[in-house]
């Protein structure tokens, strides 16, 4: 795929939704920063709902503290592997507090630093909560850069490292969200919806499925 097809994609992604953002709740960093954590292999939908009891009870790192492991459980314990994820949020607010006066740290290495972080979740608070242009690449992200041909990989890092690559500057800081809404609600996994699809024209994709 070449630069001006890309360009073109990203400005009609652009014109349908010019100020894209997470589906996940939240009011402050640090908010995302919990949300996020709870949405490993959990839908954003079943995070917000269990976000809405948590929030307005614990919604800093010295109240969700107060909560203890098991106090956190039973707002959370809908959500996949909560018992791991809450175990994970408790040592993450802890070294906040002592680490970072309770803020949420603006670098990845000090992000990936905190217990249940990895180089995903990192990017998308850098992204969402900071601005920063990262790309965080989730299932929806990798099938939509491999199947459009955007930014085609085989591994997760590869992707990321193409898209950073490839996608033109001014459309960096928004890219992120406007790949996982288009594979959720577009782009999906098994009957991708090519007749709704804004982008259908230049994308790759039906090209190596029309018989030759």
């Amino acid at each position: 795929m070449n630069a001006a097809k890309r360009h073109q994609i990203f400005s009609r992604l652009r014109d349908d939704n010019p100020n894209p953002t997470t589906e996940l709740e939240y009011q402050t960093p640090f908010e995302l920063l919990i949300a996020v954590i709870l949405s490993a292999q959990a839908t954003d939908v079943g995070v917000n709902k269990a976000t809405r009891r948590l929030f307005p009870i614990a919604n800093t790192p010295e109240a969700i503290l107060a909560l203890g492991v098991e106090g956190l459980k039973e707002y959370i314990k809908t959500i996949g592997l909560f018992n791991s994820k809450a175990e994970n949020v408790i040592k993450a607010c802890r070294m906040l507090v002592e680490r970072h006066n309770s803020e949420v740290p603006e670098t990845r290495e000090a992000l990936e630093a905190l217990p249940g972080v990895g180089r995903k979740t990192a990017n998308v608070v850098l992204n969402t909560a900071f601005g920063q242009p990262t790309m965080a690449v989730d299932t929806h992200i990798f099938r939509v850069s491999n199947r459009t041909g955007i930014a085609p990989g085989k591994t997760v890092l590869e992707v990321e490292k193409k898209l950073l690559r490839f996608v033109p500057k001014e459309f960096l800081r928004d890219a992120h969200h406007w790949l996982i809404l288009h594979g959720r609600y577009i782009c999906v996994a098994r009957k991708p919806r090519c007749g709704a699809c804004l982008i259908e024209d230049l994308c790759e994709y039906k090209h190596k499925t029309e018989p030759a």
